[in-house]
């Protein structure tokens, strides 16, 4: 028993220009689909293990005046977590002169902190959602040119076969399954990174609570020590 393989390249070089375009097209976005795919995969890793890692340093620390100067001296570590908490604890330096602490103030600079890396976790992704929700749309104009195209030839011959429209009905039918090609990992890839976005900033979100909760602990203590 034969297999029949479909060569794609083939129906590439036979299809009229506009189909050709559309495939190419399709092709461009899927490789870049996928470029980003690995790359955010990559990029989402690391913060999910630096946000791990800076979390348990965060409660293992004796003194949190001791992990911001290291932070604050390390300009490269001041990203993820480490930057909402160096954002937190900077201003927390700040107002702690005074009589009360502006819990308001604290939380501020750290929900921008927290907005800058939000803004960094949620690139790329309208590409994502752009890919695939027109890649489908995209194949679907090439198929249907191309179907037009060869019912065009087919009238204008003397005796019509389905020989005649069923290779050009293949090739165009190709630019929709290159549609698809590109449009469900794309939509998969949306979905899974903004998921991996919104999990991770509302653990950020927590360890605000969390840090502001300490605070005004440690605030309190030291309003009601007794000097000796």
């Amino acid at each position: 028993m034969m297999a029949n393989h479909v060569n794609v390249l083939s129906y590439f070089l036979q299809a009229g220009l506009v189909v050709k375009t559309v495939m190419f097209l399709l092709t461009l976005a899927s490789i870049c689909s996928w470029t980003l795919i690995f790359q955010r995969a990559w990029f989402f890793k690391q913060k999910q293990d630096h946000y791990a890692l800076f979390y348990r340093r965060f409660w293992g620390s004796s003194d949190l005046s001791i992990l911001y100067a290291e932070i604050d001296s390390k300009a490269e570590e001041r990203h993820g977590l480490a930057s909402v908490f160096h954002a937190g604890f900077k201003e927390f330096i700040r107002v702690r002169s005074t009589h009360t602490i502006p819990l308001e103030a604290i939380m501020r600079v750290m929900q921008i902190a927290q907005a800058k890396e939000a803004e960094s976790m949620q690139q790329h992704l309208p590409w994502f959602a752009s890919v695939g929700s027109i890649s489908p749309y995209v194949g679907l104009f090439g198929t249907v040119w191309g179907i037009m195209t060869s019912f065009q030839a087919l009238g204008q011959a003397q005796q019509a076969t389905i020989a005649m429209v069923a290779p050009g009905i293949s090739e165009a039918l190709v630019a929709t399954a290159l549609g698809l090609f590109a449009a469900i990992p794309a939509v998969m890839a949306f979905n899974r990174f903004s998921n991996s976005a919104n999990l991770l900033l509302d653990r950020y979100e927590l360890f605000q609570e969390e840090f502001v909760a300490l605070v005004v602990q440690q605030t309190h203590n030291s309003a009601t020590k007794v000097p000796a």
